[in-house]
């Protein structure tokens, strides 16, 4: 049987930088139609935006902050080989990083959930969106489309301002819930999952407006797939000589926080192979904050042939005892169905 079912996982997710012309401009480069695009201004400061083909163009969501779905001049169309882009996420001569997935390019009615749903699923990858209206009601179940347990859930209530991204994270288990756009570290609610662990065709819901307000949802779920994907935990141990993170793949990308221990109030930290193509990786984005990108800022890790591995002992990503979650994806896996080995950055 072969390692991996992906060869190439650029055909499923990829990293694409740009520069702003102040116009209308089509990226193109991302290699498939994204359905989730995720944006953010690299040399300016700039909320970090999310679009996707479920929701459909011209509605953009901002992941640092609590705010409802608005309308924006920003994604007009969902390309062959990427989108194109109006007047926001376009500022002539500030430079950019996109991070596109891809779903099924259309949707489809799932009714598997006593909350029936709009889909956008790939199998294949372990990625779906899901879109449903809430009903504020303990024990609801939505379908996701994925015919594979996700291991995280990333849910943002659209219509009402106010609330978090929640998150499920199955490191965590389905009495703890994280929020994407906040420093703070897990917590044990009810009201976010109903202490319900996800099957393999739906999520169940507490009364949480987070989860299941009386408004319109957005999620994002995601199955692990050996070799293109891994979401799990590592323990920091507060040294320069870091903990080294075995996923199967050689990493394209990384998002992390500490979520149990002592240094649990930091922030969310992401990196990626294009802003850093080349190891002793410094140039991180924080989902919860609208800075800048940090360059120059004390060495986070080396993305490895199997994995991915700490070199230095800050709190946000290696302190001493300190629980870490994390989401990663593959530039290549460890070993291609040609049985070809991936080479170390």
């Amino acid at each position: 049987m072969a390692y991996t079912t992906i060869n190439k996982s650029s055909d499923y997710f990829n990293t694409k930088l740009y520069t702003g012309n102040g116009s209308t401009q089509s990226i193109t480069g991302v290699g498939f139609q994204p359905d989730w695009i995720w944006n953010k201004t690299r040399s300016a400061v700039g909320n970090h935006v999310t679009f996707d083909a479920v929701r459909g163009t011209l509605k953009r969501l901002k992941v640092s902050t609590t705010d409802a779905e608005t309308n924006s001049s920003s994604v007009t169309s969902f390309d062959s080989d990427g989108y194109t882009l109006a007047g926001e996420q376009n500022t002539n001569g500030v430079t950019y990083a996109s991070w596109n997935w891809l779903g099924a390019n259309g949707t489809t009615a799932n009714t598997d959930g006593s909350i029936s749903s709009t889909v956008s699923a790939n199998t294949t990858s372990g990625f779906s969106i899901v879109k449903w209206t809430g009903n504020n009601g303990a024990g609801a179940t939505v379908g996701h489309g994925l015919g594979s347990i996700p291991k995280i859930v990333l849910v943002k209530n659209i219509q009402q301002s106010g609330y978090d991204w929640v998150m499920y994270h199955a490191s965590l288990g389905n009495t703890k819930r994280i929020w994407l756009n906040l420093t703070n570290a897990v917590s044990t609610n009810t009201g976010s999952w109903n202490n319900t662990t996800p099957s393999s065709s739906v999520f169940t819901l507490g009364s949480s407006g987070e989860t299941n307000g009386s408004g319109e949802m957005i999620g994002y779920c995601f199955a692990e797939k050996k070799g293109y994907s891994k979401f799990g935990s590592y323990t920091g141990n507060g040294s320069a000589d870091g903990t080294f993170v075995y996923t199967g793949f050689k990493p394209a990308f990384v998002i992390y926080k500490g979520a149990v221990g002592s240094a649990t109030v930091d922030n969310w930290e992401m990196a990626d192979n294009k802003r850093s193509p080349f190891n002793g990786i410094e140039n991180v984005l924080y989902p919860n904050l609208a800075n800048a990108e940090g360059t120059g800022v004390t060495t986070r890790m080396d993305m490895l042939s199997n994995g991915f591995k700490m070199r230095t002992n800050g709190t946000d990503y290696n302190g001493n005892g300190t629980t870490y979650i994390y989401m990663a994806f593959a530039e290549a896996p460890l070993v291609g169905t040609n049985g070809v080995t991936a080479k170390a950055r």
